[in-house]
């Protein structure tokens, strides 16, 4: 190995990282900042931070800036679902109706809209594995496409300001029918936020309690929670939009956001706000198979589980999805318990490695484990939506066209 590269990984390849993001999207007011952390064979092989964390007040991006993570928290909860599975005390074919009585009776949407559904019976019964893989006939309300996607907006499920919790939610969604029968397709849902409650009922302890204790304290990750702390409240990035003439507009003012304070339901699906270090942390640990520092997290075999294409038949999302979620466009990536899943790359038009995972967050957040090649990757950032520009493959094709050996 040369000073020309680090952890087998180009010097001057991972610097036009930074150029092309500053050129690209910095520069000229796509993005308000960007924070890229890659690591490969256990050592971090490029870090930079570049735009302002706060546009307003005019403070500049720092190595130690708290992002909102959104969706990325979904694999944390996937995980810590998983311990329970490995504990013995649920199991993936376990039907969903056996820890939620309330939804035995739920049915398929048929016709009409809240609260005079019209509904069909369903071809069976919503299994646990249907939550961990979006399989489940659940949706969400901003996918603004249904009948069903309009009750969830207007009953609020999953608003973490729903002072009546995870509790609230699951009785919400008893009064609202399936999208389809389970395991019928894929949709982008909030079966991750009723993962959290499954592992409170499961575990008798709070699902909050749950993640801190098991996963984000052992690991280290102390700047992860589902809330701001008052001692913290000066790295909290703001975060957002794209206004009607091409600006960034705020989305999520830093100084008056609802993190501040804690949620009234905590999201499994996308509560939770964390640093980019902290994040490697949780990856670096999946890299190696659910063991970090002395700790045994997941066995080797579970995370192998978990990330192969759990998708009815072997499909791929855009053979099965009903979802708006952007990432459903891309051929040849499959879904996992938790991650997406890259099984086909030449249908994806993409440089990379089979059975890379990965997931991303409303954001534009983003982050992607690639065993094959021994490599981490975490990118930060807060514009919404994470649609909006291909800022994630992008990346993927500048990291790997890094890769020296």
């Amino acid at each position: 190995m040369t000073t020309a590269s680090v952890a087998g990984m180009s010097r001057a390849r991972l610097q036009h990282i930074d150029r092309f993001l500053e050129e690209r999207y910095i520069g000229p007011g796509k993005l308000p900042h960007a924070l890229t952390l890659i690591a490969r064979h256990g050592e971090v092989a490029h870090l930079s931070v570049l735009g302002r964390a706060d546009i307003e007040r005019d403070v500049a991006l720092k190595e130690d800036a708290l992002f909102r993570i959104y969706s990325m928290t979904k694999p944390i909860t996937s995980v810590a679902f998983m311990m329970l599975v490995e504990e013995g005390k649920v199991a993936l074919d376990d039907p969903v109706e056996k820890y939620i009585p309330a939804w035995r009776d739920l049915g398929v949407y048929n016709a009409g809209q809240t609260p005079a559904f019209l509904t069909k019976p369903v071809t069976r019964p919503m299994q646990i594995v249907d939550l961990l893989r979006h399989t489940s006939g659940l949706t969400y309300g901003f996918q603004t496409r249904t009948n069903v996607d309009a009750a969830y907006r207007k009953l609020g499920v999953s608003d973490t300001a729903n002072k009546a919790g995870l509790d609230g939610m699951i009785a919400e969604l008893a009064k609202i029918p399936l999208e389809f029968s389970p395991g019928d397709a894929w949709n982008y849902s909030v079966s991750t936020d009723v993962l959290g409650y499954l592992i409170q009922v499961i575990s008798g302890m709070p699902f909050q309690e749950f993640l801190r204790t098991r996963i984000i304290e052992p690991l280290g990750m102390t700047d992860t929670a589902f809330e701001v702390a008052p001692d913290k409240a000066g790295r909290f990035t703001a975060c957002y939009a794209r206004a009607p003439s091409g600006e960034l507009t705020l989305q999520d003012d830093p100084a008056k956001s609802a993190y501040l304070a804690p949620p009234g339901l905590y999201s499994g699906g996308g509560g939770l706000v964390s640093t980019a270090a902290d994040y490697l942390k949780f990856c670096q640990m999946l890299l190696n198979g659910g063991h970090a520092g002395g700790v045994r997290y997941l066995s080797r075999k579970t995370l192998s589980f978990m990330t192969l294409n759990h998708l009815p038949g072997g499909k791929d999302l855009t053979e099965l999805s009903r979802s708006l979620f952007s990432e459903a466009t891309n051929a040849g990536i499959g879904f996992g318990l938790g991650f997406a899943v890259t099984q086909d790359l030449a249908r994806n038009l993409i440089a990379g490695s089979t059975g890379e995972y990965y997931w991303g967050g409303a954001a534009s957040t983003a982050f992607w484990v690639d065993p094959k090649e021994d490599l981490t990757v975490v990118f930060m950032t807060q514009f919404m939506p994470s649609s909006f520009y291909p800022i994630r493959r992008e990346l993927r094709t500048l990291v790997y066209a890094a890769i020296d050996d």
